[in-house]
């Protein structure tokens, strides 16, 4: 479907479908069963939304906006990102042998793409000057690759469904923008979505010899994603004392300062909020909301965060 001939009750139609799923059967269902890969695999699916990169109408920023946007430390780290979690699951794909399973990797995967021809389309339209691109190199362990995508993706949607909140309610990104990069971010939901019931899914249908190195093997992956985003937060924070990479970040793009507190409660919102539409059955991610949960006894707010206002 050509989105420059969507009306707008067809894109809030597309916009609803993507955000609220239920499977049909009722009943519960078991993790690692037939019926939960089909679950997970048509959720993926079924909530696909028809927006095309190449015909999103970029809004005109003003002067000082556009100076924000553009000085963001974000965008080589976000085209890179998205270059190889494209890569990464396309690699897994072709490992899989059952159709169903196949299709909805090979889904996430050019959405994946489109993500990053979101940002390349972007980058572009507003003049933002990026490195030149490494070389995306297949890995040469299919399931690692994709472990450490999810994993990742699991970290930084936590923390990017906030931010992008906070930078809805400061102005920080014009309605317009905001509305062009809401579908993104809905997708990077419904991809750890997939994911979480993909690895519960995966662990139980693994022979019993494996399970103890596959659990070896996703630890090995957190403590890599661990030290790559202590990089990261050095690099981009351009101290070598950044630890706290996420509220420098929530501090770019409010109006005012931000602390821990409050922009903790925001991720906690936000993660609950997009989750919200998918079938109960379905498991939610929760490392990230527990391990905030659990650090935010020992921090104590300096303001009220205002009530969230976006519907779904």
């Amino acid at each position: 479907m050509d989105v420059m001939t969507m009306d707008a009750n067809t894109i809030a139609a597309a916009d609803h479908t993507a955000r609220h799923w239920q499977y049909d059967p009722i009943g519960p269902v078991a993790p690692g069963s037939e019926q939960h890969k089909v679950m997970l695999c048509r959720m993926l699916l079924d909530t696909i939304n028809p927006y095309k990169p190449a015909v999103i109408d970029w809004p005109v920023l003003d002067a000082p906006t556009l100076a924000r946007v553009t000085s963001l430390p974000i965008w080589d780290i976000a085209v890179q990102t998205e270059g190889r979690a494209r890569l990464r699951i396309a690699s897994y794909a072709a490992t899989i042998a059952d159709p169903l399973l196949r299709e909805a990797f090979e889904r996430m995967a050019f959405e994946e793409g489109r993500h990053k021809e979101v940002l390349s389309h972007l980058v572009a339209f507003y003049g933002i000057a990026l490195e030149p691109e490494p070389e995306y190199k297949v890995p040469r362990d299919p399931e690692w690759g994709f472990l450490v995508t999810g994993y990742s993706e699991c970290i930084d949607s936590f923390f990017a469904f906030g931010l992008f909140e906070l930078a809805r309610r400061s102005g920080f990104f014009p309605t317009e923008l905001v509305e062009t990069f809401e579908p993104v971010i809905q997708e990077e939901g419904r991809h750890i979505l997939f994911f979480i019931n993909w690895v519960a899914w995966h662990k139980r249908r693994m022979k019993l010899w494996r399970r103890p190195w596959f659990f070896l093997k996703v630890l090995g992956v957190w403590a890599f994603l661990i030290g790559e985003r202590i990089g990261l937060a050095r690099d981009v924070g351009g101290s070598k004392n950044d630890a706290n990479f996420a509220v420098s970040g929530a501090s770019s793009v409010a109006a005012e300062d931000i602390d821990t507190a409050t922009l903790m409660d925001l991720c906690l919102a936000e993660d609950a909020r997009r989750m919200a539409g998918y079938d109960r059955r379905l498991l939610r991610p929760t490392t990230m909301p527990t391990l905030v949960r659990f650090a935010r006894l020992f921090i104590r707010p300096k303001r009220k965060l205002q009530p969230i206002t976006a519907s779904m």
